[in-house]
C-alpha cells in the first residue's frame, strides 16, 4: 500500500508555470507506472502524463510540448511541471501508482489558470 499527496497547485495566469508534486509515504522504485490525470468539472477525467520505473513517459496530446513529468526515487516523489499554462489546464490534478497490490490515488490538488 502506499499513500499519495499532492502538492503545488494553484492559481496562476495563462503563460504561466506552476510545478506539482506527488510524494509517496514509501519508495516508489519498484512502482511500475505512476500517473498524473486531472478532471475539470463536468469534463471526463483526462490522462496528463506517465511515467514507468525505467523512465519512459508518455503525454495526453492536449500537454505535449508543455508538461514534462519526472521522478525522483531517492526522495518518493514524482513531478509534474506545466509551463505555458491554458485556462483549458484549469482542473483537480491527481497523481496515481500502479503497483501489483493495486492503483492508489492522491487527494488531488486544484490548478486553476486564469485569462
Amino acid at each position: 500500500q502506499v499513500q499519495l499527496v499532492e502538492s503545488g497547485g494553484g492559481l496562476v495566469q495563462a503563460g504561466g508555470s506552476l510545478r506539482l508534486s506527488c510524494a509517496a509515504s514509501r519508495s516508489i522504485f519498484s512502482i511500475n507506472v505512476m500517473t498524473w490525470y486531472r478532471q475539470a468539472p463536468g469534463k471526463e477525467r483526462e490522462l496528463v502524463a506517465t511515467i514507468t520505473s525505467g523512465g519512459l513517459t508518455n503525454y495526453g496530446d492536449s500537454v505535449k510540448g508543455r508538461f514534462t513529468i519526472s521522478r525522483a526515487n531517492a526522495e518518493n516523489t514524482v513531478y509534474l511541471q506545466m509551463n505555458s499554462l491554458k485556462p483549458e489546464d484549469t482542473a483537480v490534478y491527481y497523481c496515481t501508482a500502479a503497483t501489483l497490490m493495486g492503483s492508489y490515488w492522491g487527494q488531488g490538488t486544484q490548478v486553476t489558470v486564469s485569462s
